[in-house]
């Protein structure tokens, strides 16, 4: 997008119920979950950024495992969802009315 917007895949593994509930909450204040511990969001650069720091403020990185990928536009266009997947709106994805 032009504006630096791109969708970003997050999972992780964190052993931690109060941390892996905290990092959750987090997540979902800048995306949409799609499995128990995989987010999608669709972030500028900046959110990006912030989302980063957040995460890094929650983790525990001798225990916990974050994994963040970016989907251009041109990938996530090409991805396949199949079962209950396909009929979930996903984040950048949504439909806008202007009135």
């Amino acid at each position: 997008m032009r504006d630096g917007s791109l969708t970003y895949v997050v999972c992780y593994d964190i052993p931690d119920d109060r941390r892996r509930s905290h990092l959750a909450k987090c997540l979902d204040s800048f995306g949409g979950r799609v499995q128990w511990s995989v987010f999608e969001a669709f972030l500028t650069r900046p959110l990006f950024d912030n989302l980063l720091a957040r995460i890094g403020e929650i983790i525990n990185p001798a225990t916990d495992s974050v994994s963040i990928y970016p989907l251009c536009a041109s990938c996530a266009e090409k991805s396949v969802f199949l079962g209950l997947a396909d009929r979930e709106e996903r984040p950048g994805r949504e439909t806008v009315f202007i009135v």
